[in-house]
C-alpha cells in the first residue's frame, strides 16, 4: 500500500529536523514553499505540519510561520502501552534486545500491586528497548503467572509483547501510569549507553483487566534526550461551568 503524501511529508521534515538541518529556533519553510518544493497541495502539506506539532517538534501556526522547538519527537501520553507503536507513529523502527526473562517471587510492593501471595512467582522481564538501533529505554515488567507463562517459549525480540498477549486473548484493558524522574543507576547507564545518575524518565505502570484484576507491573527507564512525554488536556464546558 503507497504511503499517504501527508505521511511521507511529516517523516522528510522530522527526518531534517533530526539530522540538524532544521535546528531548534529555526523557522520551517511557508506552506508555500513545501508546496513547491513537494509538489503538494496545501493539504497534505497542512496535515504533516499538524503531526509535528503534535510530537511537539514545531509551534506556531494560525497565520504564523511555524518554528522548531525540539529535535526529540515527544511520545503522547495516550500510545504508552505501545512503544513500537510510538516508534512507528515518529517514523523510528522499533526494536529490542531481552536482557532476562525468568520466573521468581517479586519483590513485596510488585507483589501487593499485582495481588499476588508473597510465595507465588510470576513472570519477570528485561528487556532493552531500541529507537533506530539506540538504546532508548529499559523495561523491568512483571506479568501474573496466568499471562507471564505465554512468554516463556516466545521469541521476545520478535515484536510487541502486548500486541502477542492481545492476540492470545489477554485481556490488558486499563493502565495506572506515575511519571517521575530517576538517576540512572549502574545497570541503567550500561544498557542505555548513559553516565551513572544521568536523569531517566520514569514510568511505573500498574495494567488490568477489565473487570479490574491486575495483571502486570512495569517500570519504564527513558533516555530524556530521545524521548518526552506530552500530555494534553481539554476542559470540559462541565467543569468551566462549577470552576465558575
Amino acid at each position: 500500500m503507497e504511503t499517504p503524501l501527508h505521511t511521507a511529508l511529516a517523516a522528510e521534515l522530522r527526518g531534517r529536523i533530526r539530522s540538524g538541518r532544521l535546528a531548534v529556533g529555526d523557522p520551517m519553510p511557508s506552506e508555500s514553499e513545501l508546496c513547491r518544493e513537494f509538489g503538494s497541495s496545501r493539504g497534505p502539506v497542512r496535515q504533516a505540519l499538524a503531526t509535528l506539532r503534535d510530537e511537539g517538534l514545531i509551534g506556531g501556526g494560525q497565520g504564523r510561520r511555524a518554528v522548531v522547538l525540539d529535535s526529540v519527537a515527544s511520545q503522547p501520553f495516550e500510545t504508552f502501552l505501545s512503544f513500537s507503536r510510538w516508534a512507528q507513529l515518529i517514523g523510528r523502527a522499533p526494536g529490542q534486545r531481552t536482557q532476562e526473562i525468568a520466573v521468581r517471587r517479586p519483590d513485596p510492593a510488585v507483589a501487593a500491586a499485582l495481588h499476588l501471595d508473597a510465595d507465588t512467582p510470576a513472570v519477570q522481564l528485561v528487556r532493552l528497548r531500541l529507537l533506530d538501533g539506540v538504546p532508548a529505554m529499559l523495561e523491568r515488567t512483571t506479568f501474573v503467572p496466568s499471562i507471564g507463562r505465554a512468554l516463556l517459549d516466545v521469541d521476545l525480540d520478535a515484536g510487541s509483547i502486548y500486541a502477542y498477549l492481545i492476540e492470545r486473548g489477554a485481556d490488558l484493558h486499563a493502565a495506572r501510569h506515575t511519571l517521575d524522574a530517576i538517576a540512572a543507576d549502574t545497570e541503567d547507564a550500561r544498557l542505555l549507553d548513559v553516565p551513572e545518575g544521568a536523569p531517566l524518565l520514569r514510568e511505573r505502570r500498574l495494567t488490568a483487566s477489565s473487570t479490574g484484576v491486575p495483571l502486570e507491573w512495569s517500570d519504564d527507564r527513558y533516555r530524556s534526550d530521545v524521548a518526552t512525554v506530552t500530555i494534553t488536556n481539554t476542559r470540559s464546558r462541565a467543569a468551566m461551568v462549577r470552576s465558575g
